[in-house]
């Protein structure tokens, strides 16, 4: 016979939120598993596969400076694997960048030799995986928010809140085992917004910091290290999130004589002291996204609504993807001008106007008419493909708007040979951006896809009903 305290365990169990998962950029792809590749092969090929965390925090380079936390660690390992090779037998490290929730999986599969996540990555269930001895031991959760925000000092405080978190986010598990302690106390669940797989958990502390988002969680050492580029977010260490865990690399079972060696290693590796300088001084100027929703700037795009939503319909496009771009490039301000050319509500030159047949950018209207032919030009002429999802395809759009679409072109072919995914500019060709041209072109994009991801958060009262008729006419 059930207990009846047992009964009510299991009712409040099913009544739980169970955890959402991020919808995928496409099919699951189904790859037959790879032979185990050990030291001795990955010797004979010169490479080791390293499947990393796209997260930028996590595995990042710009112009040939390491600013991921797990780039130094891995260019001083193939260091130690070559300082100690025979014959000649030197390895480069083939960087592979995938969705941390994905990373294991991947790893299983043979596409890769080594996982280095750089976060708290459970292998609870991964088949024939093995964990390297811990890189990082006795890392807490933090809850983040925005100073001035309210603080939190204990979890029932949480009851009802929202918390932003990435697919594949070690806090996942850990607000679970929350809600079933409020279920006891028969309080409100920590509600979850998982977000847009286009954002990394670094995309997350600068939205929170912007007032987008209202609270994250994060591993302590991410914490520690965004908090010297975002001074204005809050770190609530009296909520005690869960019990602190530990940082492993990760390789199959059969490849023992590299789990021998990552161990050897990692007993002797020691942080430099300047690891993030480079970090700093790069990311400092750029993550600088702002609340586009405050109650000045809801005013002005309200104004401008029904001229943005005029040509966006006429080029087959969201308004609001137009709303995103305006804000980054003016602020919503239709007379700002810049001292190169540029000027208006989009910021667009007179020759690039012209190109789309518009002469006279001075008014409102012709303003974004051009703008909004421009990205259509751009879109179909460069970013037609099928293969592209509409996502993608606005980000590459948007990164040929900033430095040119035969430029991004040609990063795409870059990443196509380098194994990377040419259809996804997120976290793919991204990276030969990041390496050809620096942060700044990356960070527009990223910029504009966080001020789309707000506007679109706020649909619904953005678009009042009148208006929502008109647009599908």
């Amino acid at each position: 016979m059930i207990r009846p305290s047992a009964l009510l365990m299991v009712c409040l169990t099913l009544l739980l939120p169970t955890a959402a998962v991020a919808r995928l950029d496409g099919p699951l792809e189904v790859t037959k598993t790879g032979k185990v590749r050990d030291l001795a092969e990955i010797r004979s090929s010169r490479t080791l596969r390293v499947l990393v965390n796209q997260s930028r925090n996590s595995s990042g380079e710009v112009q040939g400076q390491s600013i991921g936390a797990e780039y130094h660690r891995l260019r001083a390992f193939e260091h130690y694997l070559n300082g100690r090779a025979r014959d000649g037998q030197e390895i480069n490290l083939k960087i592979i960048p995938k969705a941390k929730d994905q990373l294991l999986g991947a790893l299983a599969r043979g596409e890769g030799d080594l996982v280095a996540p750089g976060e708290l990555l459970d292998a609870t269930g991964a088949h024939k995986i093995s964990s390297s001895d811990p890189i990082a031991s006795d890392v807490p959760l933090w809850l983040v928010g925005l100073k001035g925000e309210r603080r939190f000092t204990r979890l029932e405080q949480l009851s009802g809140r929202t918390l932003a978190l990435t697919t594949g986010s070690a806090a996942g598990e850990a607000v679970n085992q929350i809600n079933q302690k409020l279920a006891l106390r028969k309080l409100p669940p920590v509600k979850v917004e998982w977000v847009d797989p286009s954002l990394a958990v670094e995309d997350v502390l600068e939205m929170v910091q912007a007032g987008i988002f209202h609270l994250t969680i994060v591993e302590r050492p991410i914490a520690e290290r965004w908090s010297k580029v975002l001074p204005k977010l809050r770190f609530d260490r009296q909520v005690a999130i869960s019990e602190p865990g530990e940082e492993y690399w990760f390789v199959r079972q059969d490849a023992s004589m590299l789990r021998a060696s990552i161990d050897r290693f990692l007993k002797t590796y020691k942080t430099p002291s300047d690891q993030d300088v480079a970090f700093q001084r790069i990311y400092r100027r750029l993550y600088k996204v702002r609340y586009p929703l405050a109650r000045a700037d809801r005013q002005r795009l309200e104004k401008l609504r029904p001229v943005l939503q005029k040509h966006a319909r006429e080029q087959g496009m969201d308004w609001l993807n137009l709303a995103a771009l305006a804000y980054k490039e003016s602020s919503l301000n239709p007379a700002a001008k810049s001292g190169s050319g540029p000027t208006g509500l989009m910021q667009i030159t007179p020759s690039a106007a012209q190109r789309v047949g518009v002469n006279n950018i001075q008014t409102l209207d012709s303003n974004v008419q051009a703008g909004a032919r421009y990205l259509a030009l751009i879109r179909r002429k460069f970013f037609a493909s099928p293969k592209l999802n509409e996502r993608e395809r606005m980000a590459f759009v948007l990164a040929a708007y900033n430095m040119g679409p035969e430029r991004v072109q040609g990063m795409r072919a870059e990443a196509r040979r380098r194994g990377l995914n040419p259809n996804q500019w997120f976290f793919q060709v991204e990276r030969i951006a990041m390496e050809q041209v620096g942060m700044g072109g990356v960070s527009y994009v990223n910029s504009v896809n966080k001020y789309y991801l707000a506007f679109d958060r706020e649909r619904d009262s953005l678009e009042p009903v009148s208006a929502k008729i008109v647009s599908r006419k």
